[in-house]
């Protein structure tokens, strides 16, 4: 199954060299996708250089910071015009440990829709957070699944593999929540399309070189919006549709099954 990494960047020029010498060691015959959003560190002037050296990286340049769904978004949509049967997310800064990817992969290739690389469940872990940040994310996390009833732990996750087949049922025009509340957005809809979602262990560290992006914008958005969902699903009665099969191994449908 083709699979295509996308890896937004924005000032990542310290990071890039190790992650994607990671990645490539990790999957040799997956395809990457930088999108840059006008680093102005030479992000993808590097990238560009590293595509030249070690191959199949692709480097799109765009101007100024557009965020990370809209990143994610044109980077779904293109990696479905061209084929690909398997799309991953990822952080650009080595806090998504890239020797994790085969098994991310390998829960879409054995039938999910969407497999989630978790902090939360056994065997997964933030090593280095304080006690009150896990506490936080967690409780976030935990409200997100009761509100939305996503049948997953670590809908914040950021590491991820989708189904192409089932990201092109996604009318990604009305995606346009950000950080946080992207990725919990993108579960809940898999989880809607009646998408089965899987999550497998990861290890997740802190960046140790640049800048965070994360504000408490993107946090409150987050909230704001997973009630707002929560609400309106109420109101209308709205329920996910009839699970959907895949053959193992295969981007094909078999079955709507009640």
């Amino acid at each position: 199954m083709r699979t295509l990494i996308i890896l937004p960047t924005y000032n990542e020029a310290e990071n890039l060299d190790t992650v994607l010498r990671s990645v490539r060691l990790a999957l040799p015959d997956a395809s990457v996708l930088l999108i840059d959003d006008g680093s102005p560190d030479g992000t993808a002037d590097l990238g560009d250089e590293l595509a030249e050296e070690l191959g199949n990286i692709k480097v799109l340049r765009r101007s100024g910071k557009q965020g990370l769904g809209s990143a994610y978004r044109l980077g779904f949509r293109l990696g479905i015009q061209q084929g690909y049967d398997i799309l991953v997310e990822m952080d650009s800064d080595m806090s998504h440990d890239p020797t994790a990817l085969p098994v991310v992969v390998s829960a879409v290739k054995k039938g999910a829709a969407l497999s989630i690389g978790s902090r939360y469940v056994p065997g997964g872990s933030i090593p280095k957070w304080s006690w009150h940040r896990r506490k936080l994310s967690l409780w976030g996390n935990l409200y997100a699944k009761h509100i939305l009833k996503v049948d997953a732990v670590d809908t914040t996750s950021g590491y991820r593999a989708y189904r192409a087949s089932i990201v092109d049922d996604i009318d990604l025009t009305r995606v346009r929540a950000d950080g946080y509340a992207f990725q919990i957005e993108m579960a809940y809809r898999v989880h809607m399309l009646g998408g089965s979602i899987t999550e497998v262990p990861i290890s997740f560290r802190d960046r140790e070189l640049g800048e965070s992006k994360m504000s408490s914008r993107i946090v409150f958005e987050a909230l704001a919006l997973v009630t707002w969902w929560g609400v309106r699903d109420r109101i209308a009665k709205r329920t996910p549709k009839a699970p959907i099969e895949f053959v193992a191994g295969s981007a094909e449908v078999i079955e709507r099954s009640a």
